[in-house]
């Protein structure tokens, strides 16, 4: 077994349009790598600044996240030892992650560990109530008596008629 701690700060960004990891910006993993029969077992944590904005009323977010993962990658000849094996398996074989030589790709970890438990509609506050339809200020900031005069443009066209008035 060995334990390492990475810091990657060189990639993409990873998250989802509303809410995720800047480019560049760093992500820590704490690592543990295991040799077991079926290949190497990696587990660990991954630490990282969420950006993002609330859905509600647009203000900016900053979320830390910290998310742990595990994941096996089998060992490449195990991979052909199955292909040339007369029993039929259920799995998917290309679920599996596979080593390449010496060296695991742990970007599908990393990435899954930060995306997968990501809110779907992220919020600055709990009680946050977004904005005002009629004006576009924080509902939060005005008054409990703010109100807009509402008009529904769908009767607009029947606006000053009285057809009541004429019949008997």
């Amino acid at each position: 077994m060995k334990e390492f701690e990475l810091t990657f700060d060189v990639h993409e960004r990873v998250g989802t349009p509303v809410l995720g990891v800047e480019k560049d910006e760093p992500i820590d993993v704490d690592l543990r790598i295991q040799s077991v029969s079926e290949g190497v077992l990696a587990s660990g944590t991954v630490a990282a600044l969420l950006i993002g904005e609330c859905t509600r009323c647009l203000d900016p977010i900053e979320l830390d996240v910290e998310q742990t993962f595990t994941e096996l990658y089998r060992y490449e000849n195990d991979k052909k030892g199955r292909k040339k094996s007369k029993e039929i398996e259920v799995e998917d074989e290309d679920e599996d992650l596979h080593m390449d030589g010496d060296f695991i790709d742990l970007e599908f970890a990393i990435r899954d560990a930060l995306i997968l438990d990501l809110p779907i509609n992220p919020v600055c506050t709990p009680d946050c109530e977004g904005l005002c339809p009629g004006c576009g200020q924080k509902m939060l900031e005005l008054p409990e008596d703010h109100a807009h005069e509402q008009h529904d443009i769908r009767w607009a066209g029947l606006e000053g008629w009285d057809g009541l008035k004429g019949s008997s």
